[in-house]
């Protein structure tokens, strides 16, 4: 069975060592008071739950400056299962217990929460050995809807070695504001089965001890642990947005890839013609926007804007109530005042579905929403194509491993199957690390017994060219500044990767404050070619005297814009993309706000924008290049007018968010002329 692998990140697990000396008196009471609890068979099925009522905030952090907290809950009650909805406002709940796992084995937790939790294991049975295996949000902003677990980086822990002969303390702390679906979910599964996230339910955990009979004042037997208390000196990860963390795939170019001829053959051939090209048909003026599709993306790269996201904006198309099914709890519970009639009202455990906006979202492209990543393949397809296609692979060579999925890329055509370009890091049998990088086809098929149901083939014709060169097309006019940037960004990239099959091409309307053409001579880029250009600044012209300057027909244009800070990768990424005769490459670039740099990566998608776009020269040239007739005196459709060709010729269009690919915010003051848009 494929074991994915996980990331690992400093600081994801957190574990507090206790001082042999107390802080404070405080901690010096719940150090000294701790003696480990009883435990009895019929604890099984539940897990204690305490409530602080009443305390406003959203932050866990919040909670713990609760001076009734962690000893003197509003209620003590049990929950049947990890997950509760109790539906109030401005509280704070801790549940806790133990876990039982079902089986040995390396087991990886996810949460999902409205506002802050956190989710603590200790590594056997003492509270005193807690880390913290998982959190959602930091600042009180964050949050998730039931059982979508993918929507932060840290919801969901690195694996854990769990045994089935140990039981585990556990503690899961929530804050919930005054609005929004309060609730919080705790689900796990095992990396050796392909299954979804189960929330962890009653067969599964046991009370830490029976609070039936006991007062309200009788509070000796309540844990204190590290995660009841404030942690000064304890941080979580930086507060980097998720996106920027590295990711494997970001320097995976640098990998050597392996001879595609030790690959051939592996898989019979296939026809590749999807049912959604245009094929010759005529397009009305820009109506090519609404051909346009996403691809699908694994592992999860966090494209997704976390940091802007509120309760009404394009993510969940049904209220994430609607996916809640009631479960009659066990209740034991302890009003506030010993004689109150009062009924307990927090003793609410719900079955849920699991749910996010990746299970709600088509691969339809929304030019509405500017803040959703890509969407992102479920694990177990993944496995499922991995495995099969690694299994024909040790068919011929039986010293390879696997030791990393570092990237999938999924295409969907819902007539025929699925396209798959699989990124995987092999280790051949003399112990080098090589690139796998492939594209692959899944037929559809109709219904039929598991191991015949994955119709691997290869798509015939539909490969990618790592030695094909790569052009940048860029125009301008009397901008200096954004230049001179441009210039030390390329001299960056060539020295990064150390690509010689890369030109860059500016056409220059006759700039006035600076001599292009001595900079880039005086320049380290080793290739590169300028072409002075009279009369006012128009964009199509520009490009099409750039791509005129290509002799090569199997080179890849990349049409391009002054303002972009791009990733090193981005040589790489265009040529997977660019499928000669097939496809083009339209990546989505976010446009950062006023005052925003790439490292705070403030900003939105640019969604609507398709200027641009990577493709071979052979292709353009087919659908007849850029439009220097309709588009003379103004910039601005240009490029959906091209997409609209693109379309008409028979091509796709492979668009994702592109992870590190930003547009400067700049000024439009002094550029070229007032009257151009």
């Amino acid at each position: 069975m494929l074991r994915t692998q996980y990331r690992e990140l400093q600081g994801d697990n957190i574990k507090v060592t206790v001082p042999s000396k107390p802080v404070n008196d405080e901690q010096n009471l719940w150090r000294a008071s701790f003696t480990p609890q009883p435990w009895k068979a019929e604890y099984m099925g539940q897990a204690n739950l305490h409530v602080f009522d009443e305390w406003c905030g959203r932050t866990t952090d919040s909670l713990r400056n609760n001076v009734h907290y962690p000893l003197h809950p509003h209620i003590r009650t049990t929950v049947k299962a990890l997950a509760v909805a109790p539906q109030q406002i401005n509280y704070g709940l801790r549940i806790f217990g133990y876990l039982h796992p079902p089986a040995d084995g390396e087991y990886v937790f996810a949460l999902s929460s409205h506002d802050n939790s956190e989710l603590w294991l200790s590594s056997d049975q003492s509270p005193l050995n807690l880390q913290l295996r998982a959190w959602v949000g930091k600042t009180g902003t964050e949050w998730t809807a039931p059982g979508e677990y993918d929507k932060f980086l840290h919801q969901t822990s690195t694996p854990v070695r769990l045994s089935a002969q140990t039981k585990y303390f556990f503690e899961v702390i929530l804050k919930q504001n005054n609005q929004g679906t309060d609730h919080v979910v705790v689900a796990w599964r095992r990396l050796d089965q392909a299954q979804d996230f189960v929330v962890i339910r009653s067969d599964h955990i046991s009370l830490y001890v029976d609070e039936s009979s006991l007062m309200i004042g009788d509070i000796a037997h309540i844990p204190q642990t590290a995660a009841s208390h404030k942690r000064n000196n304890v941080q979580k990860t930086n507060s980097a947005p998720d996106m920027q963390r590295e990711d494997p795939r970001d320097t995976f170019y640098q990998v050597p890839l392996i001879n595609s001829t030790l690959l051939s053959g592996l898989l019979p051939d296939c026809v590749y013609k999807p049912s959604y090209t245009i094929n010759g048909n005529k397009l009305q003026r820009y109506q090519g926007l609404n051909y346009v599709h996403l691809s699908y993306i694994y592992p999860n790269d966090h494209t997704r804007l976390t940091h802007l996201d509120t309760e009404t904006t394009c993510y969940y198309h049904i209220k994430p109530l609607d996916q809640w099914e009631s479960e009659e709890p066990i209740v034991q519970s302890m009003p506030v005042q010993e004689n109150s009639n009062e009924k307990p009202k927090w003793a609410q455990t719900f079955r849920i579905k699991n749910l996010g906006y990746q299970g709600q979202q088509s691969h339809a492209l929304n030019m509405n929403c500017r803040l959703t990543g890509n969407i992102q393949i479920q694990e177990a397809e993944v496995q499922a194509i991995v495995e099969a296609y690694m299994e024909k692979v040790n068919q011929r060579h039986s010293g390879w491993t696997l030791e990393r999925v570092v990237n999938v890329v999924m295409n969907v055509d819902v007539r025929n199957g699925k396209r798959y370009l699989l990124e995987l890091a092999v280790r051949e049998d003399s112990g080098a690390l090589l690139r796998l990088s492939q594209y692959i086809y899944a037929l559809k098929s109709t219904p039929s017994p598991p191991e015949k149901q994955l119709k691997l083939c290869n798509p015939v014709g539909f490969r990618w060219t790592p030695e094909a060169v790569v052009h940048f097309v860029i125009p301008v006019k009397n901008q200096a500044r954004w230049v001179h940037l441009l210039i030390r960004d390329v001299e960056n990239l060539v020295k990064d990767t150390g690509d010689l099959n890369f030109n860059l091409i500016l056409t220059d309307f006759n700039s006035a404050d600076m001599n292009i053409e001595e900079a880039l001579a005086t320049s380290k880029i080793p290739r590169y070619q300028y072409k002075k250009l009279s009369g006012n600044f128009e964009r199509s012209r520009g490009l099409q005297e750039g791509i005129n300057l290509i002799k090569d027909p199997h080179s890849i244009v990349f049409l391009f814009d002054l303002h972009i800070r791009f990733p090193s990768s981005i040589i790489d990424l265009t040529r997977k993309h660019c499928v000669e005769g097939y496809q083009t490459f339209a990546p989505i670039v976010m446009r950062l706000d006023c005052g925003a740099s790439p490292m705070d990566a403030r900003g939105l998608w640019e969604v609507q924008g398709f200027g641009l776009l990577g493709i071979y020269k052979s292709d353009l040239d087919r659908v007849g290049g850029m439009n220097t007739r309709e588009f003379k005196d103004r910039w601005g459709g240009e490029d959906w007018e091209l997409l609209d060709r693109i379309l008409e010729g028979g091509l796709e269009v492979e668009r994702f968010y592109m992870r590190n690919f930003y547009h400067h915010f700049h000024t439009k003051r002094g550029m070229w002329m007032s009257n151009h848009r």
